[in-house]
Protein backbone atom coordinates (compact mmCIF):
# COMPACT_ATOMS: atom_id res chain seq x y z
CA UNK A 1 0.00 0.00 0.00
CA UNK A 2 1.17 3.45 -0.56
CA UNK A 3 2.73 5.54 2.24
CA UNK A 4 2.70 8.92 2.26
CA UNK A 5 5.07 10.74 4.83
CA UNK A 6 6.27 14.39 4.43
CA UNK A 7 3.77 15.24 2.33
CA UNK A 8 4.18 13.49 -0.31
CA UNK A 9 4.06 9.46 -1.44
CA UNK A 10 7.67 7.55 -0.36
CA UNK A 11 8.76 3.68 -0.45
CA UNK A 12 8.15 2.06 2.84
CA UNK A 13 11.60 0.92 4.40
CA UNK A 14 10.26 -0.86 7.47
CA UNK A 15 9.68 -4.58 7.51
CA UNK A 16 6.95 -5.29 9.37
CA UNK A 17 6.67 -9.13 10.88
CA UNK A 18 4.09 -11.48 11.51
CA UNK A 19 3.65 -12.97 15.05
CA UNK A 20 4.60 -16.31 13.77
CA UNK A 21 7.41 -15.05 11.38
CA UNK A 22 11.32 -15.56 11.89
CA UNK A 23 13.12 -12.21 12.76
CA UNK A 24 14.67 -11.46 9.82
CA UNK A 25 18.38 -9.20 9.46
CA UNK A 26 17.04 -5.87 8.62
CA UNK A 27 17.27 -2.77 9.50
CA UNK A 28 14.04 -1.92 10.36
CA UNK A 29 11.91 -4.37 11.85
CA UNK A 30 7.96 -3.72 13.43
CA UNK A 31 5.78 -5.67 15.07
CA UNK A 32 2.95 -6.38 16.74
CA UNK A 33 2.01 -4.69 20.64
CA UNK A 34 1.75 -8.57 21.67
CA UNK A 35 5.01 -9.62 20.10
CA UNK A 36 6.62 -6.69 21.61
CA UNK A 37 5.10 -7.58 25.16
CA UNK A 38 6.16 -11.36 24.62
CA UNK A 39 9.95 -10.52 23.08
CA UNK A 40 10.49 -6.78 24.37
CA UNK A 41 14.05 -7.68 25.89
CA UNK A 42 14.87 -10.24 22.81
CA UNK A 43 13.95 -7.46 19.98
CA UNK A 44 15.71 -4.63 22.14
CA UNK A 45 19.10 -6.49 21.29
CA UNK A 46 19.02 -6.54 17.64
CA UNK A 47 20.81 -3.36 16.15
CA UNK A 48 17.65 -2.90 13.96
CA UNK A 49 15.42 0.43 14.55
CA UNK A 50 12.04 -1.17 15.91
CA UNK A 51 8.76 -0.11 15.61
CA UNK A 52 5.02 -1.27 17.04
CA UNK A 53 1.88 -1.99 15.48
CA UNK A 54 0.05 -0.49 18.52
CA UNK A 55 -3.70 -1.29 18.07
CA UNK A 56 -6.43 1.22 18.93
CA UNK A 57 -7.64 -0.56 21.98
CA UNK A 58 -4.37 -0.49 24.05
CA UNK A 59 -3.52 2.72 25.93
CA UNK A 60 0.17 4.46 24.79
CA UNK A 61 0.35 4.52 28.23
CA UNK A 62 1.94 1.13 28.11
CA UNK A 63 4.29 1.77 25.69
CA UNK A 64 6.03 4.67 27.82
CA UNK A 65 8.91 3.09 29.30
CA UNK A 66 10.14 2.12 25.37
CA UNK A 67 9.70 4.98 23.93
CA UNK A 68 13.18 5.83 23.41
CA UNK A 69 13.92 2.38 22.02
CA UNK A 70 11.05 2.83 19.38
CA UNK A 71 11.43 4.80 16.13
CA UNK A 72 7.74 3.77 14.69
CA UNK A 73 4.39 3.50 15.95
CA UNK A 74 1.38 2.44 13.73
CA UNK A 75 -1.55 3.29 15.11
CA UNK A 76 -4.85 1.70 13.41
CA UNK A 77 -8.25 3.12 12.19
CA UNK A 78 -10.17 -0.48 11.93
CA UNK A 79 -13.12 1.96 10.89
CA UNK A 80 -13.08 5.45 9.79
CA UNK A 81 -15.53 5.61 12.21
CA UNK A 82 -13.30 5.00 14.99
CA UNK A 83 -11.35 7.50 16.55
CA UNK A 84 -9.23 6.16 18.95
CA UNK A 85 -5.99 6.46 17.75
CA UNK A 86 -6.71 10.42 17.52
CA UNK A 87 -6.22 10.25 21.29
CA UNK A 88 -3.68 8.13 21.01
CA UNK A 89 -1.37 10.09 18.58
CA UNK A 90 -2.51 13.07 21.02
CA UNK A 91 -1.43 11.09 24.24
CA UNK A 92 1.98 9.68 22.28
CA UNK A 93 3.40 13.07 21.42
CA UNK A 94 1.65 15.67 23.14
CA UNK A 95 2.12 13.55 27.06
CA UNK A 96 4.66 11.14 26.49
CA UNK A 97 7.14 13.00 23.72
CA UNK A 98 7.34 10.44 21.16
CA UNK A 99 9.24 11.98 18.68
CA UNK A 100 9.11 9.15 15.95
CA UNK A 101 7.86 8.12 13.11
CA UNK A 102 4.17 8.10 14.35
CA UNK A 103 2.17 6.08 11.34
CA UNK A 104 -1.85 6.10 10.14
CA UNK A 105 -2.64 2.82 9.09
CA UNK A 106 -6.47 1.36 7.95
CA UNK A 107 -9.18 2.91 7.11
CA UNK A 108 -7.61 6.50 6.19
CA UNK A 109 -9.78 8.71 4.29
CA UNK A 110 -8.38 11.81 2.15
CA UNK A 111 -10.41 14.21 4.47
CA UNK A 112 -9.00 13.38 7.55
CA UNK A 113 -5.11 13.82 6.93
CA UNK A 114 -4.91 16.80 7.37
CA UNK A 115 -6.87 16.35 10.95
CA UNK A 116 -4.19 13.07 11.54
CA UNK A 117 -1.67 15.05 11.07
CA UNK A 118 -2.87 18.20 13.57
CA UNK A 119 -2.90 14.91 16.14
CA UNK A 120 0.85 14.07 15.78
CA UNK A 121 0.81 11.55 12.54
CA UNK A 122 3.78 12.24 10.32
CA UNK A 123 2.90 9.08 7.92
CA UNK A 124 0.54 7.46 6.57
CA UNK A 125 -0.45 4.07 4.58
CA UNK A 126 -3.49 4.93 2.38
CA UNK A 127 -5.28 3.05 -0.39
CA UNK A 128 -4.10 2.13 -3.67
CA UNK A 129 -6.68 5.20 -5.22
CA UNK A 130 -4.56 7.73 -3.30
CA UNK A 131 -2.21 7.48 -6.07
CA UNK A 132 -4.34 8.57 -8.85
CA UNK A 133 -6.07 11.16 -6.59
CA UNK A 134 -4.82 14.48 -5.29
CA UNK A 135 -4.72 13.51 -1.77
CA UNK A 136 -1.56 15.52 -0.84
CA UNK A 137 -3.68 18.49 -1.80
CA UNK A 138 -5.33 17.47 1.45
CA UNK A 139 -2.62 18.99 3.69
CA UNK A 140 -3.01 22.35 1.82
CA UNK A 141 -7.08 22.92 2.24
CA UNK A 142 -6.95 25.18 5.10
CA UNK A 143 -4.05 26.97 6.57
CA UNK A 144 -5.90 28.97 9.55
CA UNK A 145 -6.97 27.11 12.88
CA UNK A 146 -8.43 28.06 15.83
CA UNK A 147 -7.04 25.52 18.41
CA UNK A 148 -3.64 24.49 19.48
CA UNK A 149 -2.61 20.77 18.27
CA UNK A 150 0.32 18.40 18.42
CA UNK A 151 1.31 19.92 14.77
CA UNK A 152 2.56 23.29 16.30
CA UNK A 153 0.47 25.37 14.13
CA UNK A 154 0.09 28.78 15.67
CA UNK A 155 -3.65 29.67 15.84
CA UNK A 156 -5.08 32.63 14.31
CA UNK A 157 -6.06 34.29 17.84
CA UNK A 158 -2.54 33.54 18.74
CA UNK A 159 -1.17 34.90 15.84
CA UNK A 160 -3.55 38.05 15.75
CA UNK A 161 -2.35 38.68 19.36
CA UNK A 162 1.34 38.70 18.58
CA UNK A 163 0.87 40.61 15.57
CA UNK A 164 -1.04 43.24 18.27
CA UNK A 165 1.80 43.32 20.61
CA UNK A 166 4.49 43.66 17.94
CA UNK A 167 2.22 46.59 16.44
CA UNK A 168 2.23 48.58 19.76
CA UNK A 169 5.14 47.70 21.09
CA UNK A 170 7.38 51.20 22.10
CA UNK A 171 10.62 51.18 21.94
Amino acid sequence: MPLIRNERFVMDTWRHLADDEGVPDAPRLSVSYVRWIEQRNALAMLPASLGVRLPNDVSPQKLAPDLGRLGLIVLTFPRFTDGRAYSQARLLRGRLGFAGELRAEGEVLRDQLLFMRRCGFDAFTVSERAVAEDWLAAFREFDVFYQPAEDREMPVLRRRLEAARRHFTVA
